[in-house]
């Protein structure tokens, strides 16, 4: 008995002995250096493990950018890092985005290997001579992802004709050869 008293004692001491030492006084601590972003934001990392690629616009062309992420985003979330528009380096290097009073998007979702993204009605007067590239931003956006072929546009649940590269307007699945004209991509 005396010996596990003995042992029991020396581990007690021992445990006692490995715990974080404490200070006299509480002491300042310096925040590490940073920003870190968030996981899955569209902050361009090129140490990121997944690359999201982007579509913007620059001199009346949709220019592809690659963005390095921490994690794959979602569908939903792809589409919310194209509506947030260009970072301050890639405006920098003159890229802009033609969504801003273009279009609004209220949501998405997938059918299949089709996006479907749904178009709220617009105040009258509210349209832009440039929706066309807007449109192609989604879709080249939406269709570089290996899971969606095709997106289509619907406004209270009905196909909405959009405008394609060459100014006709189509209601059904769009793909980016309908607005390679405008990446020089033809």
């Amino acid at each position: 008995m005396n010996a596990r008293l003995a042992l029991a004692t020396l581990l007690v001491l021992l445990l006692a002995g490995c715990g974080v030492p404490t200070d006299d006084q509480p002491r300042a601590v310096e925040a590490p250096y940073g920003p870190f972003p968030t996981p899955g934001t569209a902050i361009s990392d090129p140490v990121g493990r997944f690359t999201e690629e982007l579509y913007f616009v620059r001199d009346d062309r949709l220019v592809l950018v690659h963005r390095r992420l921490d994690m794959s985003p979602t569908v939903s979330q792809h589409l919310e890092h194209l509506l947030a528009g260009p970072n301050e380096a890639e405006r920098a290097e003159g890229l802009a985005t033609a969504l801003f009073g273009a279009v609004t998007v209220a949501g998405i979702r997938l059918t299949g290997a089709r996006a479907e993204v749904d178009v709220p009605s617009v105040a009258e007067g509210a349209g832009r001579s440039d929706e066309v590239f807007a449109f192609g931003q989604i879709v080249c956006t939406l269709t570089a992802r290996p899971e969606v072929d095709a997106v289509s546009f619907l406004r209270d649940g009905a196909p909405l004709g959009v405008p394609r590269a060459d100014g006709s307007l189509s209601q059904g699945p769009l793909t980016a050869a309908d607005y390679a004209e405008l990446s020089g991509s033809d």
